[in-house]
């Protein structure tokens, strides 16, 4: 291939890849809960353009194609809330969804001033889970989604170590 993916901001031009690229990744998510409602691929492609222009979106780019991207945006008490990582079925376990991760991370601390990160997963998402355990993250909680899904709550302080070698 020859060809080495780079993690960059998104751009507008980005968003229907990245609307594309969400629906494709959260199929075997929606798979595993047996339940094609949920949040990811229900979105509609104005409200993917509307994150895109508010929050902080980090895509994974292969040459021109976006094959990861991950949302974040900061409340007001200074969580940095992390949200929709995906990576491209054919390029995962590489350690993309590791870098993606980190550079929300760096940019919800540096750009966005928190001081901790929160996202969540889905209960039976073991992979999602062993990636944010092994990136420092640590069960808060448990919720149910809206589209009925019980989630995980995972917290980290923005000041934790970006990689947990013993997770």
């Amino acid at each position: 291939m020859g060809m080495s993916v780079t993690i960059s901001a998104a751009t507008a031009q980005d968003v229907e890849q990245i609307f594309r690229l969400q629906y494709l990744c959260f199929q075997s998510e929606a798979e595993l809960y047996g339940n094609y409602r949920i949040d990811p691929l229900v979105q509609t492609l104005d409200s993917v353009r509307e994150e895109v222009a508010a929050d902080l979106v980090f895509v994974a780019r292969l040459g021109d194609e976006v094959v990861g991207s991950v949302r974040g945006f900061a409340d007001e008490d200074g969580t940095g809330r992390i949200g929709k990582l995906c990576v491209h079925p054919r390029l995962r376990n590489h350690g993309l969804g590791t870098r993606l991760l980190r550079a929300a991370e760096s940019g919800l601390a540096d750009g966005r001033s928190a001081t901790r990160f929160r996202l969540h997963t889905g209960e039976r998402s073991e992979g999602n889970l062993r990636l944010y355990r092994k990136a420092g993250y640590a069960r808060v909680g448990n919720a149910t989604g809206g589209d009925g899904v019980r989630l995980v709550l995972l917290e980290k302080d923005a000041t934790a170590p970006a990689y947990v070698a013993s997770a």
